[in-house]
């Protein structure tokens, strides 16, 4: 897709400070879904490709840009479960790392909690890992360096090539040009907050880009992993489901996907038949005041739903939610145009019109 300049987080943007776990951002997302079928559709209808298959297992790999995204339909599995309590979410992160071993350490010995539940097949992957909010899973990935390889090589073996079989291509691959994940937005039980903060603080090395009473925005010291962070029951997580329900319990609320341009690619997901909630019209008069000189396409964003914050034309974030299909668990689409934020400048203009 033809794009404007991306300013989505890179770790390459990032200003380094202490990596104790060496994290170099996501290797791949996990859902859990009471209908795994469903939701294999619906990221085919997002731009993803079923590109592989786990060698033992029901789970499928799907892949858009750089996002690697896990679907596992495994009977009793931990995913499973997770889906029979919660129902469509992310049940799991996996992060790339320099050296899992070294970074599972680390973990436990900044007072992590190991994960213990996940069963290892014969010839595949043992995978370290955590216990995350909402009894989800962080795990730690690197690069297989082979049997020669040596502590502190760079390993160049994944865990498709060991754990997966390609898949042949089938139907339409066109993608919808969504590249990367932008942010996990997550939200947590009332007076969990603070022991969450620690956690990302003191076992993952996470700064925060701001903060605001309950909510939070956190980022990982190689820059590429953003998760704001609400606390239940807070005016600012109100506002958020006035306009956009959460899922029952902690975790993961949605997950935002990076496009250089939102235009296009909602373009494109909308000829796929993906809908998106549609803000009051007179949301787009707040924009010239809110954000002036924007140099945005009002009437075009107003046909798919996209939402305008920010300062001005280099500094801009626009974000269109999709309709969910199933359950409280909803994807998000973004461009960032200088612009760090996560749009909090849109919740009290919707919250406003939508109480008039």
């Amino acid at each position: 897709m033809s794009a404007a300049h991306d300013t989505s987080p890179r770790a390459e943007d990032a200003q380094p400070w202490d990596n104790p776990l060496g994290i170099r951002g996501y290797e791949f997302i996990e859902f859990a879904s009471p209908d795994p079928a469903a939701l294999g559709r619906t990221l085919e209808r997002l731009g993803f490709a079923a590109i592989a298959r786990h060698r033992h297992k029901a789970v499928k790999l799907y892949r858009q840009g750089e996002m690697n995204f896990i679907v596992d339909a495994e009977p009793d599995s931990f995913a499973t479960r997770y889906a029979a309590r919660y129902g469509l979410s992310i049940c799991a992160i996996g992060i790339r790392v320099d050296d899992a071993a070294v970074a599972f350490a680390r973990a436990l010995e900044a007072g992590a909690w190991p994960f213990e539940g996940g069963t290892v097949g014969p010839m595949e992957l043992n995978i370290p890992a955590v216990q995350g909010i909402g009894q989800s899973v962080l795990y730690f990935i690197d690069r297989w360096r082979g049997k020669e390889g040596r502590p502190g090589d760079v390993g160049d073996i994944s865990i498709y090539d060991v754990d997966f079989r390609p898949l042949p291509p089938a139907g339409d691959m066109s993608d919808a040009g969504l590249l990367r994940v932008d942010h996990l937005t997550q939200a947590v039980d009332p007076g969990h907050l603070e022991e969450w903060l620690e956690f990302y603080r003191k076992v993952l090395g996470f700064r925060e880009l701001r903060s605001g009473g309950a909510s939070h925005a956190l980022v990982s010291p190689c820059g590429s992993i953003r998760i704001p962070l609400y606390e239940k029951g807070t005016p600012r997580h109100d506002q958020m489901r006035h306009y956009l329900s959460d899922q029952h319990g902690e975790g993961i609320q949605h997950i935002a996907l990076a496009s250089e341009d939102i235009l296009a690619s909602a373009a494109a997901l909308a000829g796929r038949g993906v809908q998106f909630v549609q803000p009051p019209t007179a949301y787009y008069d707040s924009v010239p005041v809110r954000v002036p000189g924007h140099g945005l396409d009002l009437a075009a964003l107003q046909r798919y739903g996209i939402l305008v914050d920010g300062t001005g034309p280099r500094e801009r974030f626009q974000q269109a939610f999709l309709k969910r299909e199933a359950g409280e668990f909803f994807f998000e689409v973004v461009q960032r145009d200088g612009h760090q934020g996560f749009g909090e400048g849109n919740l009290p203009v919707l919250e406003a019109l939508s109480t008039r």
